[in-house]
């Protein structure tokens, strides 16, 4: 710190006087720039000026709180506390397209959507009704190349009918999937097979007996999960509807022998 000996002492300075000899006992005084300093950094100054910024604060919340203050009537508390109003949309005016006595129709049984099951047969059916399969495999943006994978290993190794690669919903099926049909003498190896390389696919296995809305709901099998099958629209035997039986055309020769 700088000093000089020609200024007039200041009322601070005799105070601490004894601190601001030198050796010849001489007075020691601070420059007009450190003074300054000094004078800001005293404790009385840091008191006045941290009253000054409270204030401060103090008005600049008094201000937000008067623009932020909810107008009367306005719902500003949250849920469970005293005052909260639910926001809600104001109703609808009109009628219900349901109509107003929906609470007092009748929920009778259901009648029975399985063919040949109104009462139950005296015996069963003869397994040679189902004349071939379809295997109806699914994938989707994050799982084809499972697909593509189980398609190209069944290629190489089973005389099967190979359809397309469906990129959209096909037919009862609602999302992109392939198939490949098979005949009868192929269902003991391809369903455990399939079971075994399905890589966590979907996969619906199906009869063709000639009533496809029962061979696609009722009479199908699922390696994994199962998922939709649109076929409530395919046609109805018990009301009339005419059968339609699946035929199979092998267009596939196999290039790879079976692993046994």
């Amino acid at each position: 710190m700088s000093a000089t000996h020609d200024d007039a002492l200041r009322p601070q300075d005799e105070e601490h006087a004894h601190r601001l000899l030198d050796r010849h006992g001489r007075l020691v005084r601070n420059t007009p720039q450190d003074q300054d300093w000094a004078d800001l950094l005293s404790p009385g100054r840091r008191r006045l000026i941290g009253a000054s910024a409270l204030v401060a604060g103090g008005l600049a919340l008094s201000a937000q709180g008067a623009v932020a203050a909810p107008a009367a009537g306005e719902n500003f508390t949250a849920p469970g506390k005293p005052g909260f109003r639910a926001i809600v949309p104001p109703p609808d005016a009109g009628k219900s397209p349901w109509g107003e006595h929906t609470a007092s129709e009748p929920t009778p049984r259901p009648r029975s959507v399985r063919p040949g099951e109104k009462t139950l047969p005296a015996k069963p059916r003869a397994y040679t009704d189902v004349k071939s399969y379809h295997a109806h495999i699914y994938f989707d943006e994050d799982t084809y190349e499972k697909a593509a994978l189980i398609r190209r290993w069944t290629a190489e190794r089973f005389p099967v009918e190979l359809g397309n690669w469906n990129l959209e919903p096909r037919g009862p099926h609602v999302t992109p999937s392939f198939y490949f049909g098979f005949t009868n003498d192929l269902l003991p190896v391809l369903v455990p097979w399939l079971q075994l390389n399905s890589l966590g696919l979907t996969i619906l296995l199906h009869p063709n007996t000639g009533d496809e809305r029962a061979d696609h709901l009722y009479y199908a099998l699922w390696v994994n999960r199962s998922q939709p099958v649109n076929g409530y629209l395919m046609p109805d035997l018990e009301k009339g509807g005419e059968p339609h039986l699946e035929r199979i055309y092998p267009n596939i020769v196999p290039t790879v022998p079976l692993e046994t």
